[in-house]
């Protein structure tokens, strides 16, 4: 018989702020030279900026979210009962989709940084093997999951921290501005299209905070804790965008660091040597901030993908706990079934004009983004609908909060969409078929 028993709650507010930040803290590592690629430093500022101002009014109206009904699922929870169950189901596969595809990504990243200790290494291989391990870390036991998040979030931060102090002495705005607004030297209609096609890349910088609501089912106090970890979380990681991307800029010779999957380092490296103690102690202690991210969203996607499971939207076997350590260990081994399937096919995909982390990273920002615009929208409808429910954290300055939130939501779909055509046509056609499933309306 199918377990669908209810998650035990034993997290914190520390833990729930640790998850909160461990699962977009690899964006401070990698990704965002993807940016400077597109629109260039000062560009992608502008870019960031924009993204982050989003970020922080989208994480405001989802804390009201997430402490009114507090349950593993998250979105496609507020979606089914704002919207039915169709578009229920359409934010889940939505969420789905974000959480699956970034753990791939990340993963590459991971074997990357390897790469730079240990030479003729794998990435392919390290990527694989990481999957392997953090699964069997979030099999074993939440609390542990969480302990563990919070030690290697704490330390990555830690770890940005001594990056930013050890580039700070040689740090120049004018050699920051080299690159400018991606070879145009002021803002304008010719740097726009540069700066538009970055949004995926500044997303990165904070996808997956929403994932912390996915658990929200599991914490203690989710009264005081969820509107806590929310709030201190998105402010942490809008201070450590700022001061890394500067930080890393700062010694110029910025094209070098653009599209690479190990900026840090080859920023570093600039400044002490290849064989310094600094630049291997930034490899080691900053693949903490990777495997932070890899295994926060690891724990993310398989609440998500238990939590449609037990509503019935995905196959019931999905929601089976484990006997022993109660935990939804068939989804946490589909979902990494499919990111290893991602990073493993690698050499058999076509091209599609850009390396995979960078697609991988652009189709989990497309779940992201349609989750984010589905989520306000329920937002506005419940307000309206049920305006008795229980709200223990109110989103402040009520409507232009959360309307900020879905205009801005909105828009940044819409860029994203018409900047890479061939992965939205692909991840629509995921949606449509979700849509037409059977399941799509069977809800609770």
């Amino acid at each position: 018989m199918v377990s669908e028993s209810k998650l035990e709650a034993s997290l914190s507010t520390l833990h729930l702020w640790g998850l909160a930040v461990g699962l977009v803290i690899s964006g401070e590592y990698f990704g965002w030279s993807y940016g400077w690629q597109s629109a260039g430093t000062l560009g992608f500022l502008v870019t960031t900026a924009v993204v982050g101002l989003f970020y922080l009014t989208f994480v405001l109206s989802l804390t009201e979210l997430a402490s009114a009904l507090p349950s593993a699922g998250g979105a496609y929870l507020y979606a089914e009962r704002a919207l039915g169950p169709r578009w229920g189901f359409l934010a889940g596969l939505a969420s789905v989709v974000e959480l699956v595809f970034a753990p791939p990504a990340i993963a590459l990243s991971i074997g990357a940084y390897l790469a730079v200790q240990f030479e003729g290494l794998s990435p392919t291989l390290a990527a694989l093997g990481c999957y392997g391990v953090f699964m069997s870390l979030n099999i074993w036991g939440v609390r542990i999951a969480a302990v563990f998040e919070l030690v290697v979030t704490c330390l990555a931060v830690m770890e940005l921290l001594v990056f930013v102090g050890v580039m700070a002495p040689v740090f120049s705005f004018s050699a920051f501005a080299e690159s400018g607004f991606s070879g145009h030297p002021s803002f304008g209609w010719p740097a726009l299209p540069g700066i538009i096609g970055a949004v995926p890349f500044a997303i990165w910088f904070f996808l997956g905070i929403e994932g912390a609501a996915l658990v929200v089912e599991e914490v203690k106090d989710p009264v005081r804790s969820v509107p806590r970890a929310f709030v201190y979380g998105i402010v942490t990681l809008l201070l450590l965008a700022l001061v890394v991307m500067l930080a890393a800029g700062g010694t110029g010779q910025v094209a070098e660091l653009a599209g690479r999957n190990d900026p840090l380092p080859a920023a570093m490296s600039r400044v002490v040597g290849t064989s310094s103690g600094w630049l291997h102690m930034l490899v080691w202690v900053g693949l903490f901030g990777l495997i932070a991210s890899f295994h926060g969203i690891i724990l993310g996607y398989s609440r998500q993908i238990f939590g449609l499971s037990r509503a019935g939207y995905l196959p019931r076997g999905l929601s089976r706990l484990h006997p022993r350590r109660h935990t939804p260990h068939f989804a946490i081994l589909v979902g990494g079934a499919v990111g290893s399937l991602a990073i493993a096919s690698e050499p058999l995909l076509p091209s599609l004009g850009e390396p995979l982390t960078a697609s991988l990273v652009t189709l989990s920002v497309l779940g992201a983004l349609t989750l984010y615009v589905l989520t306000m929208v329920s937002f506005f409808v419940l307000r309206f609908r049920e305006p008795e429910l229980l709200r223990p954290f109110r989103t402040p300055f009520y409507p232009w909060v959360p309307g900020a939130a879905l205009f801005l939501g909105l828009g940044l779909l819409v860029l994203v969409v018409a900047t890479k055509p061939l992965l939205s046509l692909g991840f629509g056609a995921v949606l449509l078929l979700g849509a037409r499933a059977p399941q799509a309306q069977a809800g609770r």
